[in-house]
């Protein structure tokens, strides 16, 4: 992580159309790429990146505008007038929320540290960045699940 993100600073941003606006008044806790066919058809794209914030240290300001969608234990939200994704929770990770790298005010402060479920990972798509590449999760959940 940056020098910018290292700070205890305040971590904004919020959705494309500015419906929806959130910061984050400590350092992240995980920065980590996902290669699984559900973030992947989440974002649109071969491969999706998550800033980890604990819950309590996040605030949604106009959220009005933001519209959910999940198959427990999944939630992501998603700004209901533009589109633009926006969170990932799992019901099993307490006290969690991923933000989408690319919603953030200044995403280059964010280098993911790790690749995640590498096993699902599209065969013509490859960052060859020397970190560590998890076949499955990034983050420890409970025993037996995936």
């Amino acid at each position: 992580m940056s020098a910018a993100a290292e700070t205890n600073a305040i971590h904004t941003g919020g959705c494309r159309c500015g419906a929806v606006r959130f910061e984050a008044k400590a350092d992240p806790v995980h920065v980590s790429y996902c290669h699984c066919g559900d973030c992947r058809r989440a974002s649109g794209a071969p491969v999706s990146a998550f800033v980890g914030f604990r819950a309590d240290d996040v605030t949604f300001r106009e959220t009005q505008s933001a519209s959910r969608f999940g198959v427990s234990p999944i939630t992501r939200t998603f700004c209901g007038i533009c589109g633009s994704p926006l969170t990932y929770t799992d019901a099993r990770l307490e006290g969690q929320v991923y933000l989408v790298l690319g919603a953030m005010d200044e995403p280059q402060n964010y280098p993911p540290s790790v690749h995640g479920y590498v096993s699902e990972q599209l065969p013509f798509f490859h960052i060859d960045d020397g970190l560590p590449r998890r076949e499955t999760t990034t983050v420890p959940r409970p025993e037996g699940a995936r």
